[in-house]
């Protein structure tokens, strides 16, 4: 089974409800009714009712429709708002016609409870959806920037190794230093757990192997390296490392230092910086024939995600497929100095070398 197929069957078996405030987009309506059809999700579609209907070809079934200008809900989003964002500035009428923007709607939707995730993008900008989320849903406990990853799907007959990977950060934060660097390696190993229930395996990636190059890029890695290491030591984690070491056998294990758990074996891709990343997935994608399925953001309390505005139906419905595994397996982010066993509960814990999802 497709490790896409897993996620899609994890959320079958526990359908959650996600809100999409672009509803009247008819991409988004077409991948709401497949994840109705396919029984993933209870998808909410945010605006006025008719152009939502219309967009739906007028089957609405298993659909909630909402219309932020006109809610019964708007009274209570605002006033939470205004508390949130008082001190920044926002009065209580600010707050009123904020919230009746569908993007700071569904964001308060899923921080109030009444959706699990939300997921725009289709029309809006990444800009505008992080900062909704941000704003409104805020940082998860322990996490201390909102970064992105892809999940890369390798699933074809040509493809020699097959599985699915994450590579982070393809989408937001441009250069990361050292200490912010060390955020996206846990929170993509996190991500990585949540999408696939397996073990991650996290390689720190550079022009470099253990040493074959110095540079100040490197050291940047390296030192991202040992604050993750000494935050969370249970989680499997090697770099500086060039990419052939973490993904080809061969090459790993002749670069890489005796003792290596990850000689060809990662599973979860940390690029130094944002070039390096979002160049790093294209390839993967329109050369290698990777299914890349993103941006995901994570270190969010609850999951937001952004699509493409180049999006399909089919990108929509399995993105909606990926909040809901976030929302039913969110992890907290774990605390430097205690005891954070989270791996070790990992269902693959008991093996290093269990076969990775494909």
């Amino acid at each position: 089974m497709l490790a896409l197929d897993r996620i899609i069957d994890a959320a079958r078996a526990t359908p959650r409800s996600i809100v999409l405030p672009e509803g009247a987009d008819p991409r988004i309506a077409a991948g709401a009714r497949r994840a109705v059809r396919e029984g993933i999700a209870h998808p909410i579609l945010l605006g006025s009712p008719g152009e939502v209907l219309a967009a739906l070809d007028g089957d609405a079934r298993g659909i909630a429709i909402e219309d932020p200008a006109t809610s019964p809900r708007v009274q209570a989003y605002a006033e939470e708002l205004h508390l949130l964002r008082h001190a920044k500035g926002m009065d209580l009428a600010a707050a009123y016609r904020r919230i009746r923007e569908p993007l700071a709607f569904a964001a308060m939707m899923v921080r109030q409870g009444d959706a699990d995730g939300t997921i725009g993008g289709a029309v809006a900008t990444t800009a505008e959806t992080v900062r909704a989320a941000l704003q409104i849903i805020g940082l998860a406990p322990g996490a201390k920037i909102v970064s992105s990853f892809f999940l890369m799907i390798l699933c074809e007959d040509y493809h020699v190794q097959k599985g699915a990977y994450v590579f982070s950060d393809c989408g937001l934060v441009i250069d990361p230093d050292a200490a912010e660097l060390a955020d996206i390696a846990r929170a993509a190993a996190h991500s990585y757990t949540a999408m696939t229930g397996l073990m991650p395996k996290v390689a720190m990636l550079s022009f470099s192997t253990n040493g074959s190059a110095r540079h100040q890029r490197v050291d940047k890695v390296v030192e991202a390296v040992r604050r993750v290491r000494q935050a969370e030591p249970d989680l499997v984690i090697e770099g500086e490392l060039q990419f052939d070491a973490a993904f080809v056998a061969a090459v790993g294990a002749a670069k890489t230092a005796p003792g290596s758990m990850i000689r060809g074996d990662a599973n979860v891709f940390v690029f130094p910086n944002l070039d390096a990343a979002n160049i790093g997935y294209k390839i993967a994608q329109r050369i290698g024939g990777a299914k890349a399925i993103g941006p995901v953001l994570q270190g969010l309390a609850k999951p937001a995600n952004d699509l493409s505005r180049g999006c399909s139906q089919d990108d929509v419905f399995h993105m909606i497929a990926l909040t809901c595994a976030q929302a039913a397996r969110t992890i907290a982010e774990p605390t430097p100095g205690k005891d954070n066993s989270v791996w070790q509960n990992s269902r693959s814990a008991r093996s290093l070398g269990e076969p990775r999802a494909g």
